[in-house]
């Protein structure tokens, strides 16, 4: 039997900011919170346990060191590549270099959590 991913716990400074960032992003709803400030958000209609991962936006004040070692890489549904750049831009991402030579297919992005993105 194989294992599926079920949820990413994702620390955040401010998990109010970044988990509507990511509800408008992914098209999810908020499907609960936790006393310690946690906010589950997951897909409308199936929340934990569906196809998709839930992502919980952990608060967290500690700084981060270094690179992260996890990234989300998403692609657009019902939209072209540019439009879905330009909505990302205008809801709070962020480009990144990462050392890109221009000629990729694709564009880095940090979300509101991450501006100081550095490698």
């Amino acid at each position: 039997m194989a294992c599926r991913i079920s949820e990413l716990v994702i620390d955040a400074a401010d998990p109010e900011r970044l988990a509507a960032f990511w509800s408008e992003v992914l098209g999810y709803v908020e499907l609960g919170r936790s006393s310690d400030g946690s906010i589950e958000i997951g897909p409308p209609g199936v929340g934990f346990g569906g196809p998709q991962p839930v992502l919980v936006l952990s608060p967290s004040s500690d700084p981060r060191a270094g690179k992260l070692r996890l990234h989300i890489d998403v692609n657009p549904t019902d939209r072209d590549q540019d439009a879905e750049l330009k909505r990302l831009l205008a809801l709070g991402a962020e480009p990144v270099d990462v050392g890109q030579t221009g000629a990729e297919s694709w564009h880095v992005l940090a979300d509101p959590n991450t501006p100081d993105y550095q490698f």
